[in-house]
């Protein structure tokens, strides 16, 4: 209970500092997607009030078209609690949060939903649906997570990758977090965008297998083996964001000053670097799980309703994104 009331209060205090910020430049975002039809969008196991009122802020600004599936008893007791009826939406009744992860999957796998939405679930759980070998969301790309964050003191927003999904990835699953951003941020609209590849240095050092990935990774975009993007690594952080502090260090990057991703070199790295900048910076966040066959939206259970609206917001942007690249290929074939 009292962990419960401490996390409470810091939701209370980080929507109350939001609250009296300047706009947002993710504010763009959820403009960008209202422009588009709204995106059906499973909600997975929305039992809980974060994980429902989400969902249900992001459908009354048109972003997406719920479907939830859970336990409806339980869904419309929350909707009840919280005096947000649900009556007008499509709910699939599940016995428990499991089966509502396979059901979600299932609607996306047979194209009745265009996205998938973590309601109150563990990660792990859903998780396992989508990447069931038989049944699940697999494509030849590996899964991972992006965070974009508008950070006060960065001219423009920036992807973090991967905090959530790969824990010590090696050579090979960096190249697809990598590609994944890049593609992320092309749906943005960024059609080359600037990547670092964090290490703790910006030289090669054989005793640090970060830098050696860094270099490895540089060079396959080299070999267009990674496409579509400005890598260079490896770089420390500050080499990353400040032109400042690269030309102070005699380096000569591209992407320093400039970055539009940090591949940073384990899910620890990443996971810690992002919540510093959330709550000691007041960066805004949203958050997407890539590399499935459908975007999902993956966010903390400690999200509030901006970070969660956002994140749907991105998942139209997705979506749309690769509705447009496929009518292109129908078109030049």
């Amino acid at each position: 209970m009292q962990h419960r009331a401490a996390q409470n209060t810091a939701n209370d205090l980080t929507e109350q500092r939001t609250a009296t910020m300047m706009p947002s430049r993710l504010d763009d975002i959820i403009s960008q997607s209202k422009q588009h039809p709204p995106v059906i969008t499973a909600i997975v196991h929305p039992v809980e009030p974060n994980g429902l009122s989400g969902a249900l802020d992001a459908a009354e600004q048109g972003i997406i078209t719920p479907i939830l599936v859970g336990p409806a008893a339980r869904i419309q007791a929350q909707a009840e609690q919280l005096k947000r009826p649900v009556d007008h939406y499509r709910i699939i009744d599940t016995p428990h949060s499991h089966a509502a992860a396979e059901k979600a999957v299932e609607l996306a796998k047979t194209g009745d939903v265009q996205a998938l939405m973590k309601g109150d679930l563990a990660t792990a759980e859903l998780l396992s649906a989508i990447l069931n070998k038989a049944s699940g969301l697999r494509t030849e790309r590996r899964l991972s997570h992006v965070f974009l964050l508008d950070i006060p003191r960065y001219h423009k927003p920036l992807v973090i990758t991967d905090a959530a999904i790969n824990v010590t990835p090696d050579l090979m699953a960096k190249a697809d977090i990598l590609q994944n951003a890049i593609d992320f941020c092309r749906a943005l609209g960024i059609s080359s965008p600037k990547a670092a590849v964090l290490a703790a240095v910006e030289k090669v050092k054989p005793a640090m297998p970060s830098t050696l990935d860094a270099a490895a990774l540089c060079k396959m975009a080299d070999r267009q083996q990674i496409q579509n993007a400005i890598i260079d690594g490896p770089l420390a952080f500050d080499n990353a964001i400040s032109l400042q502090a690269a030309r102070d260090k005699h380096i000569q990057s591209p992407v320093s000053g400039d970055a539009d991703i940090l591949l940073a070199p384990d899910q620890e790295a990443a996971n810690m670097l992002a919540k510093q900048l959330i709550y000691l910076a007041d960066a805004r966040s949203a958050g997407l799980l890539l590399g499935a066959s459908v975007p999902v939206i993956l966010n903390s259970r400690a999200d509030g309703s901006e970070a969660r609206l956002t994140s749907c917001a991105l998942a139209s942007l997705i979506v749309q994104h690769s509705q447009q690249s496929l009518r292109e290929i129908l078109t030049n074939s």
